[in-house]
C-alpha cells in the first residue's frame, strides 16, 4: 500500500522505497518507418545511496527491438528500433528503487577528467548578466557549499515558476532574461552561475515524490579534501530553494537537459506524432 508523502516527517526518515511507472504514447496520422527512439527513464543500478531493485520496459509495437546501454555519464539508455509503426507506439517503464539517508554520493578520483562539470554547455552558456551575477555572488560567500547555497537562493528569488513560457531549447540566459520558467530552467541558470564561479556541477533528471512531471535539479560536485582525490555530489533544488533529500529519485545526470531528455527519437515520414505521457511515483516503504 502506498504511503501519503505529505504525512512523512522527512527529516527523521532513514530509508524510503519507491515504485515509478511512466507511459509514453505516440500517435501518428499515417504509418511511419525506421523508428529509432531513445528512452532515459530507468535509473542506474546504483547512484549514491540510491539502489535500483528491479525494472521493466515494454514496447507496444510489432517487430520492435529493444537494446540497453550506458552512456558516458553512466546513465542507462534504452534504445528502441521499429521498422514500421502503423499508427501508435507506447512505451511503459516501471522501476523500483530504494534510498537510504546519510550515505553521501561519493565520486572516485578522476571525476573532473571529462570536463563537462565546469565547461559551459549550449543550454548553460553564461551571458554578461550571468557573469556579473556570478562575480557578485562570489564576493558574498566562501567558495564551495556556502557559495552554492547563495546561488541556489539567488536563482529561486530571481525566477517565477510558469509553464509554457520556455521550451526544451531555452538557454539559461534566455530563461533568466524572461524571469520565468520551469524546473529545467531553474537548473540551467544555477548550472550557468556555478560553472561561471568555478564550481563543478551537473544537471540531474528524476522525480520528486508528490509532484506531477519529471523534475530537475543540480548536483554540486566538491572535493572531499581527505587526500583520496574523491568528491561528494551535493544535491540542490533551486526550484524550491532547498537541498535534495530522500524524497528525490535520480534517473540520470548530464551537462544539461539535452543529455538526459526522457524520450526522444527520429523516424521517416512527413507526419508529426502526438505524445501523451503519464507518470506515477508511489512511496511504498519507509523507515
Amino acid at each position: 500500500m502506498a504511503i501519503e508523502p505529505a504525512s512523512v516527517d522527512w527529516a527523521s526518515a532513514r530509508r524510503a522505497s519507491y515504485l515509478v511507472r511512466q507511459t509514453f504514447r505516440y500517435e501518428y496520422p499515417e504509418p511511419i518507418r525506421d523508428l529509432s527512439h531513445r528512452l532515459i527513464v530507468i535509473p542506474p543500478e546504483r547512484f549514491g545511496d540510491q539502489r535500483r531493485l528491479w525494472h521493466d520496459v515494454t514496447v507496444g509495437a510489432d517487430r520492435a527491438r529493444v537494446e540497453s546501454r550506458s552512456d558516458r555519464f553512466g546513465n542507462m539508455i534504452v534504445d528502441v528500433f521499429a521498422p514500421c509503426v502503423h499508427d501508435t507506439i507506447e512505451f511503459v517503464a516501471e522501476v523500483s528503487v530504494e534510498r537510504r539517508a546519510a550515505e553521501p554520493n561519493r565520486l572516485p578520483d578522476g571525476w573532473l577528467a571529462d570536463g563537462y562539470l565546469l565547461e559551459p554547455s549550449r543550454l548553460t552558456a553564461a551571458d554578461d548578466r550571468i557573469l556579473r551575477a556570478a562575480d557578485d555572488l562570489a564576493e558574498s560567500a566562501e567558495w564551495g557549499l556556502p557559495l552554492a547555497d547563495h546561488i541556489n537562493d539567488w536563482v529561486y528569488q530571481s525566477m517565477t515558476y510558469r509553464h509554457g513560457s520556455t521550451g526544451v531549447r531555452t538557454t539559461a540566459a534566455e530563461a533568466l532574461a524572461l524571469g520565468t520558467g520551469v524546473c529545467q530552467d531553474y537548473a540551467h541558470v544555477m548550472l550557468s552561475l556555478c560553472r561561471a564561479s568555478g564550481i563543478p556541477s551537473r544537471y540531474v533528471s528524476g522525480h520528486l515524490v508528490g509532484q506531477g512531471g519529471t523534475h530537475a535539479w543540480v548536483e554540486v560536485v566538491l572535493p572531499t579534501g581527505d587526500g583520496t582525490g574523491d568528491a561528494i555530489a551535493h544535491a540542490f533544488d533551486p526550484t524550491h530553494a532547498s537541498r535534495g533529500g530522500l524524497g528525490y529519485v535520480t534517473v540520470a545526470v548530464g551537462a544539461d537537459y539535452s543529455d538526459v531528455a526522457p524520450t526522444s527519437g527520429s523516424y521517416l515520414s512527413g507526419a508529426r506524432g502526438r505524445l501523451t505521457a503519464s507518470k506515477k511515483v508511489s512511496l511504498i516503504g519507509l523507515e
